[in-house]
């Protein structure tokens, strides 16, 4: 990467003045090449035998550095010029206090102004003062520069800084020139000169140890406390330029927008972007939630009517239209309006809803274009409403323009407020108390000149002290526990002077009495100071010192500086850790987009000690063997806490951090505090800087010194030198677009990673996808980014969503993600709304809250309520991820900031009822089965008092449902293990009707939303392909951890259900579900319509679960509705994750598609030709679904960091894309899809695990239970709305039963016809008096009863006689499950004669033999489909077992021979199977002979001359009766 070294010449400047120096210092810096290529081509087992260790490092470092081909030794050695050998660190500089300058590779910067030597008294380091009071023989102020510059003394004996030569001090220090200027200077020196505020640290280590690390030249800085003169603070202000000395008194000021600069500027982003949409903005702010929409699919309506009804303004006024699919929305509303003569309405003032639904139509879209319109094709029913333009209930209002957002409202729901200023304050305020007695104290015993013999002093004076170090323990206990070396020294020196002798003081000199305590207590005052400042630096607070330190001055190390820092101490270890550990060491990785740069393992193993608290002190240096300008702008720098156990020996991971090494495109400056999490190994492909907030609070935490010197990124400007390329061959283009057809660059080998990247220049977005190339990439060092980026600008993309796949993890690049984010940008909000979920995983890899993506996601949420409303939900769930849990909890806040208060209001109502709802799943889990019932009654009430308070409440299932309260009597929960609560609510809109949802406790809802989400997308896909597969996709959404809410989908049942209906065998019976379909749909245009969308739906979803490999799959989780839709439901086990019992997986099918559908389909084999329909229609939407592989692909691998149990690996991933055969012609994907439809249909243990299924939940499962009655829908159970009028007998048929045929006129006066036996009226009635026992039944006319003359006319008297009774008697009998499957089951006459209008083919009248083929032909390749036969037949008239023999003449027939497999038993075979012809030259000439057989008997025939063919197309060929 290009970095420069860089800092600010004048704090007082602004960010763009600043920002324009840096521009200026890029022009003229030189850029260096990387020296080490920093990508994937090295993995990390290769490390070890092409990088030979520092001879140093294996003493106590060991180092891993990735192999690269153009390593150069001699450039990434640790050049004895300008670095010190690592093993020199570590003998002899690992103990250095802080205070001692090390020879260290030290980062370079921007030069700036060099501390003036005359300064040098006034200005301390961030360290203690050194000298005889400080223990100089331990640590020393000792100042070392490389050799190559030559050095000079300054100053005193006490004060020995080093300096160069070469460059004279008049240059380097111009304060008030430098100030009037705004240039940058190059100082042309390489050397450590110290910072005046190096890090701090401390050295607690042994006496042996410490006589290691002593320093020959020590700074002594004065002792006093001055402004300016601590560690660089971030966060820009203007300070007096005079270093006057400070009252000892510590004084802290609220900061409202926060101490630490990237939360704040986040605020200050996020309000800036609420600002943008002024709550007087009625385009931007009307409140109201939009239908939404998509682009108008005109092969779906293209000649369509809706079916609408219109009500007026909440009236009973009614209004029947049938507009086109096309028709805008204003102009019905116009024509609306010049039907209402007597409503005084505009066209321009007026919007259309939905009726039960907070949902409006958008004007200016046609009606077609609504979702709701593509999906319900019944009669729909909307409302005309008035006052368009008065904004809605959730707008934002003028207050919200006006409301700030700070620190208080990000962090109030993250519960880190481990420390406030008051708690803050009134500590120092003690321990400035404390501190002013001591002083009065002596200073009263000089005035009384009392000798200065501390064994006299009065114990007034000891309690003093004692009182001032409990007071200094007290504030490093509030600041996180965190002690620094200073204050450890400090507080020795105030108890070393209890024990001085009087023979050391001198009065009247800076060692008297007085002016010792006034020294030490100065030093203890400071380090207090520096510990605050740095940990509002750090941390989250909303305070800082009231005198904040200014700049710090940093110095040039030179071109190629090595990564260097101090792994100091950790703080505040807790006490089992010490008793269980008996020694604790630490490692650091650099990594970049999951992948390790390099690692640094710590050997020495230090125990813990107790000061104030127990701490780990290394005080070592950790040295990276990596050029800093080489490393790429988003690398990571992870550090692992390990533990030595007593038990075992063994090294256990305790604790983790881990941070951005460049943030804000710079380098961390000082010390820094970073919090340590607790949680298991860190997720190495997820290393990101919202994996961990390192700035909130944590129990133990890990100090760093980083050098004070200042790295900033330079974007590199190449040249392009496409133009100087050659055309490639064609076969290297064929090859660029199949590799292309790996969708993503996680399913590239690296060999065809390197031919893409070879070949990067020709790619372009006709034969490959941007992801594919720039995941090729072999490296992210400089010159590789700069070419990525150079592709990234010329890139046209072909759709917006091929941006995409550039926010995986693979890409962490900022300006990659950029621009993918101005790709998405274009979409509108209603597009973007289906692609929330992966893009709130994306946000885990963007490398700060203010990147382009969260950008966007709070701009849309502000222009749309459904964006906001998913958004929110998204978010919340996301908080009980293991990781990143704190980016998405500042994002909620400020998406709730800037929805406005009464957005967001709502969302707390919502968040309420999920409480509630949670509470109250929980007490019926904990209740025993006897009293559950009882207890659902009492906790329903909590609902009841719930929306008597807050009186309506939007569901989190959809916004656009507001509901009022709850039935009591609907509600109750299912017996299933879970126990999941079904709560019906009363809909607030007096025109909807209740609405029914089941809340579950205890499962993970999360990948039944994602699977949800694939299915709609592809539905989406096939609604814009004019392809309407009739799916019924229901709503699910996840609140919590192992809980959210489902749709319940009315009038739905489960398979399983059907089949305990047909009895014990129901599973294995081939007529099931067509009898279940038959019961419930007793007129010729209800079962037709139900056939038709069990054709469809069926269809659609064998070719989802295929492709999402679905498993678990049983009865019990396939349901149907009486209009024939079929849906699967609970996606627990996705992607070929099968359930195994006994080793043996239980899912054997490809995907659900039994006989017993197959038999329902062409209505017990009666049209064999269905099937075929069937089979073509799958493998249509396959093929359709096949052309967006990339896009499926694209937001399963976003999805891969989510947590998800079935979808974690590129395993998962690549049993998608083997499943959607992307590089597959349509040909060789129908000849596929075929042969899974076959496996599937022949797949017996499928009915096997239904029947065991059935068979188990018949002892176990029982019906839901409710507080009173469930009123959910019955198996069996016709609804009331089929209820008989009357039923009389016409006539009486003596055939081999004798039977009455028996006429039912229904409630609609439609009639249906039935046949019935006397014997079966017997039955009826007796089953009636085993239900009814309590009801006086009609008498039945037994046998008994029969005169033996005129038995016939008598008997129909009398039953008519009986039906009536029956029928007009109690409504609960003549409405009950027997009455109504006795009249209308088994209607007779009800056929549907010829329902091939139904299906996709198209039927033809006669009865000729016919074959069907697509021929292609291509690059001398011949390509033969063998799709269907149709109407063949044996000659005895019997049905063949037949197979296609295929001979290409004139050649040699067994040569040319193809042969297809055979179809057993069939008329109407169908084969879709591929015979390919290879090295044909041309088809002139050649002849293709086809023969049919059933084994050996001839079937039938044709010879089709080849050049005549239509290629590529579909075409029935009839077939002769012998062989010409």
């Amino acid at each position: 990467m290009a970095y420069c070294w860089k800092t600010d010449l004048n704090p007082r400047e602004s960010h763009e003045e600043q920002h324009e120096h840096q521009e200026l210092q890029s022009i003229n810096q030189p850029l260096f090449p990387s020296q080490a290529s920093l990508g994937f081509d090295q993995l990390v087992e290769e490390i070890n035998n092409k990088i030979p260790l520092y001879q140093s490092e294996i003493e106590e470092n060991t180092v891993f550095v990735p192999s690269s081909p153009n390593w150069n030794s001699k450039k990434h050695s640790l050049d004895g010029a300008q670095q010190i050998a690592l093993n020199e660190f570590n003998s002899k500089s690992s103990e250095l206090s802080c205070h001692q300058v090390r020879e260290t590779a030290v980062i370079g910067f921007r030069p700036s102004v060099l501390p003036n030597p005359q300064d040098t008294n006034k200005e301390s380091s961030w360290g203690n003062p050194i000298g005889k009071h400080c223990g100089a023989d331990d640590y020393g102020g000792n100042i070392l520069a490389p050799s190559s510059t030559s050095l000079h003394k300054i100053n005193s004996q006490k004060e020995n800084i080093l300096v160069p030569s070469s460059t004279s001090l008049d240059k380097i220090n111009l304060p008030k020139e430098l100030e009037n200027k705004n240039h940058t200077y190059h100082i042309g020196f390489k050397s450590s000169i110290p910072s005046v505020y190096p890090p701090f640290s401390t050295d607690l280590m042994s006496e042996e140890e410490n006589k290691r690390n002593r320093a020959t030249n020590t700074v002594e800085p004065p002792f006093m406390l001055f402004k300016g003169s601590f560690l660089p603070r971030v966060w820009e202000r203007s300070w007096p330029k005079n270093t006057e000395p400070l009252d000892c008194s510590i004084q802290l000021i609220e900061v409202p927008q926060g101490s630490n600069m990237s939360l704040a500027s986040f605020c200050d982003k996020v309000k800036k972007i609420r600002e943008t949409y002024h709550a007087a903005n009625i385009d931007s702010n009307s409140g109201k939630i939009w239908s939404t929409t998509t682009a108008f699919p005109y092969q779906l309506f293209s000649n369509t009517k809706f079916s609408i009804h219109i009500f007026i303004d909440n009236s009973t006024q009614l209004l029947h239209l049938m507009p086109h699919a096309n028709c805008l929305v204003k102009d019905l509303i116009t024509e609306i309006i010049h039907f209402c003569t007597n409503v005084q309405l505009f066209h321009k003032d007026c919007l259309l809803s939905i009726c039960g639904y907070e949902e409006f139509l958008q004007n200016d879209h046609s009606l077609g274009s609504h979702k709701i319109f593509q999906k319900d094709k019944s009669i729909i029913q909307l409302n005309l409403q008035k006052n368009k333009d008065i904004p809605g209930k959730l707008s934002r209002k003028h207050e919200d323009d006006h409301s700030h957002f700070f620190l208080n409202q990000l962090l109030e729901f993250m519960h880190i407020w481990k420390i406030s200023r008051q708690c803050l304050s009134t500590v120092i305020k003690k321990y400035d108390s404390h501190l002013k007695c001591l002083l009065k104290t002596q200073k009263d015993a000089e005035e009384k000149h009392l000798p200065p013999n501390f064994s006299n002093v009065p114990n007034i004076f000891k309690q003093n002290v004692e009182n001032i170090i409990e007071e200094v323990k007290n504030i490093c206990s509030v600041l996180g526990c965190v002690e620094t070396k200073q204050i450890t020294d400090a507080v020795s020196e105030l108890k070393l002077l209890l024990q001085r002798k009087p023979e050391n003081f001198h009065q009247g000199s800076e060692t008297s009495t007085r002016g010792l305590v006034e020294k030490v207590t100065t030093e203890l005052s400071t380090s207090i100071y520096q510990l605050i400042d740095v940990y509002c630096s750090s941390f989250y607070a909303d305070f800082q010192p009231l005198n904040a330190p200014g700049n710090v001055s940093c110095v040039h190390p030179g071109l190629h500086s090595h990564l260097s820092f101090t792994v100091y101490a950790a703080h505040n270890i807790p006490e089992t850790w010490v008793h269980s550990y008996k020694a604790f060491s630490f490692s650091c990785w650099l990594t970049y987009a999951g992948k390790k740069l390099c690692q640094v393992r710590n050997h020495r193993n230090i125990q813990a000690k107790k000061l104030f608290f127990f701490l780990v002190n290394w005080n070592e240096i950790i040295n990276f063997p990596l050029e800093i300008k080489s490393l790429p702008k988003e690398s990571m720098l992870t550090i692992k806490l390990f533990g030595i156990n007593c038990a075992t020996n063994s090294a256990d991971l305790l604790a983790w951090s881990s941070l951005p090494l460049f943030p804000k495109d710079r380098s961390i400056l000082g010390s820094m505090l970073f919090s340590l999490t607790l949680q298991s190994e860190p997720p190495i492909e997820m290393i990101a800087p919202g994996v961990w907030d390192t700035s909130q609070p944590s129990p133990v935490t890990l100090q760093v010194d980083f050098p004070a010197t200042e790295w900033e990124y330079v974007k590199p400007d190449f040249e392009d030198h496409r133009c100087n390329l050659e055309e490639p061959p064609k076969e290297c283009l064929k090859h660029i677009a199949r590799l292309s057809q790996k969708q993503s660059p996680l399913l590239l080998s690296e060999e065809k990673r390197r031919y893409l990247w070879f070949y990067r220049f020709y790619c372009n977005n006709a034969n490959c996808s941007l992801p594919l190339v720039l995941g090729s990439a072999p490296g992210w060092d400089e010159t590789t980014v700069s070419e990525m980026h150079t592709i990234l600008r010329r890139w046209k993309f072909s759709h917006p969503l091929e941006a995409l796949g550039l926010l995986t993890s693979s890409f962490p690049d900022q300006e990659i993600r950029k621009v993918a984010v101005q790709q998405l940008d274009s979409l509108l909000n209603d597009d973007l709304l289906d692609y929330l979920p992966q893009l709130v995983q994306a946000i885990k890899f963007e490398w700060n809250l203010e990147s382009p993506l969260v950008q966007l996601l709070l701009h849309r949420s502000l222009q749309s309520i459904q964006i906001a409303h998913r958004l929110y939900w998204l978010l919340k769930d996301a908080q009980n991820e293991a990781y990143f849990k704190s980016w998405y909890q500042k994002l909620l806040a400020a998406l709730q900031f800037c929805a406005g208060k009464a957005l967001s209001d709502e969302f707390s109502k919502e968040m309420k009822l999920i409480k509630i709802l949670g509470d109250v799943g929980e007490k019926v889990k904990l209740a025993s089965d006897p009293q559950r019932q009882e207890v659902l009654k009492k906790e329903i009430g909590k609902l009841e008092e719930f929306f008597q308070y807050i009186h309506t409440c939007h569901l989190p299932l959809n916004p656009a449902l507001c509901v009022k309260g709850v039935d009591c009597d609907a509600c109750s929960y299912f017996t299933s293990n879970a126990l999941p609560l079904k709560i019906t609510f009363i809909n607030a809109s007096p025109m909807g009707q209740n609405i029914s949802i089941i809340f579950k406790a205890g499962d993970d809802l999360r990948q039944d939303m994602l699977v949800l989400q694939i299915v709609q997308m592809m539905d989406n896909i096939w609604l814009q392909e004019g392809l309407d597969m009739q799916m019924i996709i229901y709503r699910c959404l996840s609140t919590g951890k192992g809980q959210g809410l489902v749709q319940i989908v009315p009038d739905a049942v489960t398979l399983a259900k059907i089949h305990r209906c047909s009895g014990l065998m129901g599973p294995l019976k081939e007529n099931t579900i067509k009898k279940w379909f038959s019961q419930h749909n007793h007129l010729k245009t209800d079962y037709e319509k139900a056939l038709r969308n069990f054709f469809y739906s069926c269809a659609g979803w064998c070719v989802v679960t295929f492709i999402l490999g679905v498993c678990d799959r049983h009865n019990d989780n396939i349901m149907l509705t009486k209009s024939g839709h079929m849906f699967h439901i609970d996606f627990g086990k996705i992607l070929g994750h099968a359930q195994t019992f006994g080793g043996i997986k239980r899912d054997r099918a490809p995907f659900i598609f039994t006989s017993e559908m197959e038999y329902f389909i062409t209505e017990g084999g009666k049209n064999p030709q269905h099937f075929q329909d069937f089979v073509e229609l799958c493998c249509r939407a396959y093929n359709i679904v096949r052309r967006h592989s990339q896009l499926i692909l694209n937001l399963l691998e976003m999805m891969l960091h989510a947590g998800l149990p079935e979808l974690s690996g590129i395993q998962d991933l690549k049993y998608v894309y083997d499943n959607l055969r992307p590089q597959d012609t349509d040909l060789e994907a129908t000849s596929h899809f075929t042969r899974k439809i076959k496996e599937s249909l022949e797949c017996f243990p499928v009915k096997l695990n239904n029947l065991i299924h059935t068979l188990a939940q018949m002892t176990t499962v029982s019906p839901a239970k409710s507080a009173s009655e469930d009123l959910s829908p019955k198996p069996c159970a016709l609804s009331s709305n089929r209820s008989i009028q009357r039923a009389a007998i016409l006539r009486f048929s003596k055939k081999t039963h004798a039977l009455y045929l028996i006429q039912v006129t229904h409630r609609n006066n439609e009639t249906s016809l039935t046949e019935k036996s006397f014997e079966q009226f017997s039955k009826l009635h007796s089953q009636l008096q085993k239900q009814f026992p309590s009801l006086t039944l009609p008498e039945f006319p037994h046998w008994w009863h029969l005169p033996f003359t005129n038995s016939d006319d008598k008997r129909f008297r009398d039953l008519n006689h009986y039906m009536e009774q029956i029928l007009t008697g109690s409504y609960e009998v003549a409405n009950s499950d027997c009455i109504l499957n006795f009249f209308l089951s088994e209607p007779v006459q009800q056929t549907l004669e010829d329902s091939s209008s139904l299906f996709l083919g198209v039927q033809s009248p006669d009865k000729v033999p016919k074959v069907q083929l697509v021929i292609s032909y291509e690059d001398a390749k011949l390509t033969i489909l063998v799709k269907h036969m149709k109407n063949i037949h044996l000659p005895d008239g019997s049905m063949p077992s037949a197979h296609v023999e295929f001979y290409l003449l004139p050649h040699p027939s067994e040569v040319r021979r193809r042969k297809t497999k055979s179809v057993s038993k069939c008329t109407d075979p169908t084969y879709n199977e591929i015979v390919v012809y290879d090295e044909v030259t041309e088809l002139q000439g050649h002849v293709l002979m086809l023969i049919v057989k059933s084994k050996s008997t001839f079937v039938g025939a044709i010879n089709i001359q080849l050049c005549s063919v239509p290629l590529n197309e579909e075409k029935w060929y009839p077939l002769g009766n012998s062989i010409i």
